[in-house]
């Protein structure tokens, strides 16, 4: 049932995790739009208002204040649907990287209707340093390429995600093994989610949106 909120799908996962890929794909198949914060951010024009109201924080390494954060995201997202690149109610949105706290996932909570959380999860954690540092490699990212650095974007993450993904109820929580291939863990995404969208659009009214 459509309620004015957007049917949303959370994605989590660690640094190297694979979150990024994995959004990106599905923002490619018809019903799904992906969003993420990361892009929102960095497409900002740094002499807008937002622009420098986020530069302020981030060049002294401070993290964006909640309110912020969500207040571009959100003004992004309605960018978003004005020029019909998202459509609702008939698309999910797939959001990573917001939200990142519980505080922000109750700000969020009058917006999006979170239909599912997928937590892309690694138990061994040496093997997703390793990934990374070959990723590193590859794409030319310095920072990525320092062990130390690594290990320490994972306690953080650890530390900010556990908590949000605890305040979902756990029935529509999944956890998928992101050491899989690319395919293998996009295919058990779309076992999960080809079904719940199939029941959203099938609760949907003719013309859920007023004219």
């Amino acid at each position: 049932m459509f309620d004015g909120r957007f049917p949303t799908i959370l994605l989590f996962g660690a640094p190297g995790a694979g979150k990024g890929t994995q959004g990106a794909i599905l923002g490619h198949i018809p019903g799904f739009y992906h969003l993420a914060c990361g892009d929102v951010f960095r497409s900002l024009n740094i002499n807008s208002p937002e622009g420098r109201e986020i530069y302020h924080y981030s060049s002294r390494g401070e993290l964006v204040p909640d309110e912020l954060t969500v207040r571009v995201w959100k003004k992004a997202l309605h960018g978003q649907i004005a020029i019909s690149r998202y459509k609702p109610p008939d698309e999910f949105l797939i959001l990573d990287g917001i939200p990142r706290n519980q505080h922000q996932a109750k700000i969020v909570a009058d917006l999006i209707n979170v239909q599912h959380v997928i937590h892309l999860v690694c138990a061994n954690v040496d093997a997703m340093v390793d990934r990374i540092k070959r990723r590193a490699i590859r794409e030319n990212r310095v920072d990525d390429a320092n062990e130390e650095v690594i290990r320490n974007r994972f306690e953080v993450y650890q530390a900010e995600s556990e908590p949000v993904i605890n305040y979902y109820p756990k029935e529509i929580v999944s956890q998928i093994d992101a050491m899989q291939s690319p395919a293998e863990v996009l295919k058990e995404i779309l076992s999960i989610l080809v079904p719940l969208q199939n029941q959203w659009l099938a609760g949907l009214p003719d013309d859920p949106l007023p004219a």
